[in-house]
Formats: structure tokens, C-alpha cells, sequence
């Protein structure tokens, strides 16, 4: 069982919005950070967003004014609202959380959903 699942990637036009959820998919004792990466073909995975399970947030500068993350504790979920979206964001997009189990503490990563940003 995949314990994250990513939804709501797809086609989009340059200057268009996409909203992506990430949704655990097994109870954790805890859920501390969850955050949003991506990686684009040929590149490295980079850093997106972040946010705390008290609802600190940071982003990357590339990003920063465009995208918002937020999380619903009650749900186990994480969102990133992408806006003004830029050929440059194409790429697979995955969650990560971090928490801790019956094994301690673990991170967890779902299996990414792609955005393409085309016109």
C-alpha cells in the first residue's frame, strides 16, 4: 500500500492554475512536515513548498507568490495551489511527509502525479 497518493496533475496552459492534493492513505501516530517537490526530465528533485503541521510555510523563490501549500490535519492531507503556472514548472510532482509510526520516526514520499505546462 502506497502511503501517500498524489492527485490533480494534468495539462495545463502557460498561465493557468492546477491544484494538487496528497492524501495518506494509512493511519501515523503523527504527521509533522509535509511538503511538495518536483523534478523536471533531466534535472534534479527540488524543493517546492513546505509546511508544518502548525501551518508554517516556506517555498522556493522560484515559486514564491505563485503557489500556496496547505494541509487539512483532519483529513491527512496536503495541497499545493499552483497559480500563473510557467513552462519552467513542468515536471513530476511528488509529496513527502514526515512522521513518525509504529517504526519511529520515517519519511514517506507518494509516487508523484505530472504537470505539463504547454500551450
Amino acid at each position: 500500500q502506497v502511503p501517500l497518493v498524489e492527485s490533480g496533475g494534468g495539462l495545463v496552459q502557460p498561465g493557468g492554475s492546477l491544484r494538487l492534493s496528497c492524501a495518506a492513505s494509512r493511519t501515523f501516530i503523527s504527521i509533522y512536515a509535509m511538503g511538495w517537490h518536483r523534478q523536471a526530465p533531466g534535472k534534479q528533485r527540488e524543493l517546492v513548498a513546505t509546511i508544518t503541521s502548525g501551518g508554517t510555510t516556506t517555498y522556493a523563490d522560484s515559486v514564491q507568490g505563485r503557489f500556496t501549500i496547505s494541509r487539512d490535519n483532519a483529513k491527512k492531507t496536503v495541497y499545493l495551489q499552483m497559480n500563473s503556472l510557467e513552462p519552467e514548472d513542468t515536471a513530476l510532482y511528488f509529496c513527502n511527509a514526515d512522521v513518525s509510526d509504529g517504526a519511529g520516526p520515517n519519511t514517506y514520499w507518494g509516487q508523484g502525479t505530472q504537470v505539463t505546462v504547454s500551450s
